[in-house]
């Protein structure tokens, strides 16, 4: 059974990655998307993390994939002219392509296990210690440094991405905080004598 089910979460998640790319619907595409990240869920339960597969469902499916979703459906975007242009870049993208396969070839191909994460595979796990708790000390002991790095760079990474796209348009009203804070009453308000049967 476990074997039937590595099977089928595998193929799951090769099919659902080609179906992602070659798809001509974007929205089919984002629904590809999530059924690798579930297939890939399923794989991580058979290797026993079952906190990764959490992690995956929880953020990947029920935030990063559905905001993908949203955005692709409620964006409404003429794909048909994106798509226009794209027989212009397709050399190019080929070309792109074909070196980033050579690369990961030669990576693959020199690729050596190495005699300490071998040792370290062929111990037993304490049976009182939890992969959860493992993972934590992992990251929160030996490498915690580089995990609060990694989180920094991302965090400016975002702060860039959002710089990088902000534009000031001069046709939008912006709320201006401190003007509204620092204005006088007096030359805000004005009080006129309003006659009765007449307007002002």
């Amino acid at each position: 059974m476990a074997t039937f089910a590595f099977y089928l979460f595998a193929l799951g998640c090769v099919a659902g990655g080609l179906f992602t790319v070659i798809s001509r619907n974007p929205v089919y595409s984002v629904l590809w998307l999530i059924l690798s990240f579930l297939s890939a869920a399923g794989l991580f339960v058979l290797m026993g993390a079952e906190f990764v597969a959490m992690l995956m469902i929880i953020v990947y499916v029920g935030a990063v994939a559905v905001l993908f979703l949203f955005v692709v459906m409620m964006l409404d975007v003429d794909f048909a002219k994106l798509k226009a242009g794209m027989a212009r870049y397709m050399p190019l993208a080929l070309l792109i392509g074909v070196v980033l396969l050579m690369q990961l070839g030669l990576a693959l191909g020199g690729w050596q296990g190495a005699e300490v994460a071998e040792a370290q595979r062929a111990q037993p796990i304490p049976a009182e210690l939890h992969n959860t708790e493992a993972l934590g000390m992992v990251l929160y002991d030996r490498y915690f440094l580089l995990f609060q790095l990694s989180g920094l760079i991302l965090l400016v990474a975002m702060v860039g991405a959002i710089l990088l796209t902000l534009r000031h348009r001069a046709d939008v009203k912006r709320q201006n905080v401190l003007a509204q804070m620092y204005r006088d009453p007096e030359a805000a308000m004005e009080l006129r004598d309003v006659k009765p049967g007449q307007g002002l």
